[in-house]
């Protein structure tokens, strides 16, 4: 897992660069990309898929105008036909432990504690708020006295684990706190940002990507930030 802390800038520079057009990536092309990471789709084969729908597009740009791909979604099934081969080639193989990104301890107890005080100010769900601030705390803490205590590393894997089960669990106190209106107008926002996208991705990803894209604007609307690690900071 630690070699995908930079999953998501790696994915959008990849896109940039193929596309050879500063084009930032919506709230929907993060959403899709968090899916991917969710599904445990390796870099690797998102970079691959990325590449062939681009080589693909390429091919048939040569061959008369085409629509040009604006977003994350038109390379959604290749990156899954990617990850298919991907596994398929890859199975067998003895498993490799990656190298260490460079989460440093201190950085990551850091991005715990500036979740926590976000949490501290939320003006909706103060409850759940609060108590996962604690939750944050705490394991910022913990972090930190594995530094102290010289202990080999953190186990950032099923650090991330609790920062999804608390997430989850944010997003279900958000959902039930948040007036009506609101949460049918995130969907609806949803539905039209994906409405270009829907023939080019199955059912399954389409829903996951709905859930994401709504948690995600319930979050901006509401100002609270992501607990996951792979948005800590870089700096």
């Amino acid at each position: 897992m630690l070699n995908y802390y930079n999953y998501f800038t790696e994915i959008e520079e990849r896109f940039q660069q193929r596309r050879g057009a500063l084009l930032l990536l919506s709230t929907l092309d993060w959403a899709l990309i968090e899916t991917w990471r969710e599904a445990g789709i390796p870099l690797e084969a998102a970079l691959r898929g990325i590449d062939a729908a681009f080589d693909k597009y390429e091919a048939r740009q040569k061959r008369g105008r085409v629509r040009r791909i604006n977003g994350l979604a038109w390379c959604a099934q290749a990156v899954m036909d990617a990850a298919v081969e991907l596994n398929e080639a890859s199975a067998g193989t003895a498993s490799t432990t990656p190298a260490d990104s460079g989460f440093e301890h201190e950085r990551v107890a850091a991005h715990l504690e500036a979740a926590a005080t976000a949490l501290d100010a939320a003006e909706v769900a103060p409850e759940a708020c609060a108590a996962t601030a604690a939750r944050l705390r705490a394991l910022a803490a913990e972090v930190r006295s594995t530094t102290a205590e010289n202990t080999a590393h953190v186990d950032l894997e099923a650090l991330e684990r609790s920062l999804t089960v608390l997430e989850e669990k944010l997003f279900a106190a958000l959902t039930a706190a948040a007036p009506e209106d609101l949460l049918v107008g995130l969907k609806e926002h949803a539905a039209r940002e994906l409405a270009p996208y829907r023939s080019r991705m199955g059912a399954v990803q389409l829903r996951q990507v709905e859930r994401q894209f709504t948690q995600k604007q319930l979050l901006v609307h509401y100002s609270l930030p992501r607990l996951s690690l792979f948005y800590m900071s870089q700096q």
